[in-house]
């Protein structure tokens, strides 16, 4: 295959991977945007295998069909309440790739160059296995506390930000070392050490974070596989891979930082820890927002009645909707409203659940309508006209004291603000608190009314008797 032909597709590939993200950036397209992802990455495999491999082609499409299988099933098997953790090990799966190309290059290749090009090339591979081993292990500790297989709280070590500092210093003489060495035939051991430091420090920074701010972590993640990418690109003088590992780990980056504004946070804070802890800034245990006695139960037959009886409807959906997988149930109640004459629309946070735009994901595979489906930026304004609001497994996300106590964990924090409306109906399976540990006023407030039980068969007893 001609070097023209190659570079012609791959700007081809590039074009549609921008289309891609393009796509991505709206419910309506981003069906269409996956489809110009899966043409650009196939047109990208095609010219690579064709065009650029020389030798063992065979077991490389034995291998690519294998993964693809793998992939597959994965895919066809997994419930989407456990996209985040799929999505948090496919992370990994970048990083250790990117291991594997760099020590590949370091053992391999660039015996015959000299000088600076020799030191750019070192500098390249040591970079690239370091961005892959962090990106590696931290993706499988996020994996493990997405998938409940350890505690979802911040590991706070005695000292950790000076540790992480030691491991950074390390890795930077570790670095100049095995460049020095290189040069000599050597450096092996240091490029052995750094490895392991890079997944030391990749396991301890996601063990540090809380759970609250696991989104940030997921989308984080995505843009460290994204320059892992780019790094191997680098490695392999492969610009094609250069490009999309760059489009994924800007792209990435852009999503931790919207994020971050989402939460009244700082990236570095995020990275540092700090939500989870349960404790307020002041350093005081975050104690009840109110008494027992304030809190309203309601039974399903009252709540399907006052949804009825309303105007206006907002659905606010959390993690334990997705959960119970109770969203289709919801959207069942949605059209049962909506054919009774009622504006129902759905209020989403930009963390709820466990990964951006978890939610949207969610109520899109149960069908429920593009455009009655509004971020908080465009809603919040309309709680005061609204009759009834449903918070159906959210917590910290509807938190009054985000807004009303001062020295609050989440104080500062954008929220929805459904106790601005006439009646808010909270589906909660207790009285716990959510990821950051803080207890919810929302709750006790005179207009809400507490529905207990599982989200599932909550819904669904509201979903019989408005069918009566």
């Amino acid at each position: 295959m001609s070097t023209g032909v190659i570079t012609a597709s791959y700007i081809g590939a590039s074009a549609l991977f921008i289309l891609a993200l393009g796509g991505l950036s709206h419910q309506e397209s981003a069906r269409r945007g996956n489809l110009y992802g899966m043409l650009g990455m196939g047109l990208a495999l095609v010219v690579t295998i064709f065009g650029l491999v020389t030798d063992n082609r065979f077991a490389l499409i034995v291998g690519m069909l294998a993964g693809g299988g793998i992939g597959w099933y994965l895919a066809k098997k997994v419930e989407m309440t456990q996209m985040p953790e799929l999505v948090a090990i496919l992370h990994s799966l970048v990083g250790l790739a990117a291991v594997c190309v760099g020590f590949a290059n370091a053992l391999d290749h660039g015996a015959d160059i000299s000088g600076v090009e020799k030191t750019i090339h070192d500098v390249e591979t040591y970079i690239g296995i370091l961005i892959g081993a962090v990106t590696l292990s931290g993706s499988v500790a996020a994996y493990l506390k997405l998938s409940a297989k350890i505690s979802g709280k911040p590991l706070q070590l005695p000292g950790r930000h000076l540790f992480n500092v030691g491991l950074l210093l390390l890795s930077i003489w570790f670095g100049v070392l095995f460049v020095q060495q290189s040069a000599l035939g050597g450096g092996t051991v240091w490029l052995l050490l750094m490895t392991l430091l890079a997944l030391l420090f990749g396991v301890h920074m996601v063990m540090a974070i809380g759970g609250a701010d696991m989104p940030v972590v997921v989308s984080m993640l995505n843009s460290y596989s994204g320059w892992a990418a780019a790094a191997m690109g680098f490695m392999l003088g492969n610009d094609l891979l250069i490009v999309v590992g760059a489009l994924v780990g800007s792209s990435g980056a852009i999503l931790s930082y919207i994020m971050c504004k989402a939460m009244n946070r700082k990236f570095v804070n995020v990275i540092l820890g700090g939500f989870g802890t349960g404790a307020s800034k002041s350093g005081a245990a975050a104690g009840p927002a109110g008494e027992a006695g304030d809190v309203k139960p309601i039974e399903a037959e009252e709540a399907a009645d006052l949804l009825e009886n309303a105007r206006e409807v907002m659905i606010v959906p959390g993690y334990g909707m997705a959960v119970a997988q109770a969203q289709h149930i919801v959207y069942e109640i949605t059209k049962k409203l909506r054919d009774k004459g009622v504006n129902v629309r759905f209020g989403i946070h930009p963390v709820a659940g466990r990964m951006p735009g978890h939610m949207n994901v969610l109520l899109a595979e149960a069908r429920v309508p593009y455009d009655i489906v509004y971020e908080m930026d465009e809603i919040n304004g309309d709680f005061s006209k609204v009759d009834v609001s449903i918070v159906i497994g959210a917590n910290d996300i509807v938190n009054p004291a985000a807004q009303e106590v001062p020295d609050s964990p989440i104080a500062g924090m954008p929220v929805l603000e459904p106790w601005k409306g006439k009646t808010t109906i909270v589906l909660k399976r207790s009285m716990g608190t959510g990821y950051a540990g803080v207890d919810n006023p929302l709750f006790y407030k005179d207009n809400t009314r507490m529905l207990f039980g599982d989200a599932k068969e909550s819904v669904d007893a509201v979903l019989k008797f408005l069918s009566h």
